[in-house]
């Protein structure tokens, strides 16, 4: 049965805020309906005591709840953050959530045989969606996890912890999510994002990023007379995808292991677009990669005439690795966290990346955190209450931690 009912009752009212980005607008926040969720925060906020500051302009909720206790009173305030957008692959309007309670296999939506972890949860209260739509468990976990602390803190005011920072950013599956971050309005200089998966795990590696917008100009002419004159741009796009490696997507590796995404084509005899992502945990291979697609556009430009394939690379974020190498003590704090909770500490590269991700590179040391959601961005999106409950209880032990 589901136990920590504020924590539930908190995350299944957001996950049916349609809060879904929108990775071709060109405005901060991208949808505006991104503003329901990041208002609905600040009320309970300030119903809860904390100082808010929000940027409606570009939807960005900040606040902070201060310390308590002679002992944390001069510790530096920790810093969580979590986004309010769901990813624009699967719709995130209509979200029916579905409590499946005492789970022993045999749904009909999420079946063990497409999803094998399913089997480590029997036993464990899920949360998933009808099947129509994604959850939102990425990162309306994290969201609710993240209120439930100011919650507790609010409810018992004679438990001592140190001062905390909240941030709730928009558009963070569009790769902008710290566009118009303020580090000064944020005000923590050291945090955790709160948007990972499984329990017990922590991530403080990550994927360089970038993406690739590529377009192929063609030449169209009545195909009864198109000899010797039509350039078929979507020809021209599938022998450019085609020279691309074939093993290196993302349905062919794993671990440190780098990929090519076609995210998106379409088009016409006229014109076609390509829309790639481009990720490498390794600094050289990843601009390696890059001068690939590059190569490719110039050798079919050779090809088929100049101002054939035009290419866009965009670079989204770095591995965060880089400057965590010197802040490895936010990592041995969750690991001493989750031992004291008889939790076992788990270290894993994140194939993707965070916004905090990109903050790290702006002075704030940012690894990220477990939510308890799994198969982000899909229709088969969960999350297990179990799981949730236990991260829900790192973050409030976290901010009780000396030293």
């Amino acid at each position: 049965m589901i136990r920590n009912k504020n924590l539930m009752d908190r995350f299944l009212t957001y996950v049916q805020i349609d809060t879904q980005s929108d990775e071709d607008a060109k405005e901060q926040p991208t949808t505006a309906k991104q503003r329901n969720l990041a208002e609905l925060l600040v009320k309970e906020l300030e119903e809860l005591g904390a100082q808010t500051d929000y940027d409606k302009e570009h939807c960005y909720v900040y606040a902070s709840i201060s310390s308590q206790g002679s002992d944390f009173a001069a510790m530096p305030p920790l810093g969580f953050i979590s986004h309010l957008d769901t990813s624009p692959e699967v719709s995130g309007s209509g979200v029916k959530p579905r409590i499946i309670e005492n789970y022993q296999g045999g749904d009909e939506i999420l079946k063990e045989e497409d999803f094998p972890e399913l089997a480590k949860h029997h036993g464990e209260d899920l949360i998933a969606s009808d099947g129509t739509t994604l959850l939102g468990a990425d990162d309306k976990a994290g969201v609710a996890e993240i209120m439930n602390l100011v919650q507790y803190f609010h409810d018992h005011p004679e438990k001592p912890h140190r001062a905390v920072c909240i941030a709730f950013t928009p558009d963070e599956e569009t790769g902008r999510g710290t566009e118009h971050f303020d580090t000064e309005r944020f005000g923590a200089k050291e945090a955790y994002t709160v948007d990972g998966g499984t329990f017990g795990v922590i991530e403080y590696e990550c994927f360089n990023a970038a993406e690739a917008r590529v377009k192929i100009h063609g030449k169209n002419v009545h195909p009864g007379s198109a000899k010797n004159q039509m350039k078929n741009a979507c020809l021209i796009a599938m022998e450019f995808a085609s020279m691309l490696p074939p093993a290196e997507t993302p349905e062919h590796t794993e671990g440190y292991e780098g990929f090519y995404h076609l995210d998106r084509m379409e088009g016409n005899v006229e014109q076609t677009g390509l829309q790639y992502i481009i990720r490498d945990h390794d600094r050289t291979r990843f601009e390696a990669r890059k001068e690939t697609v590059r190569t490719i556009a110039e050798y079919l430009n050779q090809k088929y005439g100049a101002g054939t394939v035009d290419v866009a690379i965009r670079d989204q974020y770095y591995n965060m690795a880089e400057v965590m190498a010197d802040h490895m003590d936010l990592v041995e704090r969750v690991r001493k966290v989750l031992t004291d909770m008889g939790e076992e500490c788990v270290t894993s590269p994140i194939r993707g990346g965070t916004d905090g991700a990109v903050l790290c590179f702006r002075g704030i040391p940012c690894p990220n955190l477990c939510t308890g959601g799994y198969n982000y961005h899909s229709r088969f999106e969960y999350a297990s209450v179990q799981e949730m409950e236990k991260t829900a209880e790192m973050l409030i032990r976290l901010v009780q931690m000396l030293g």
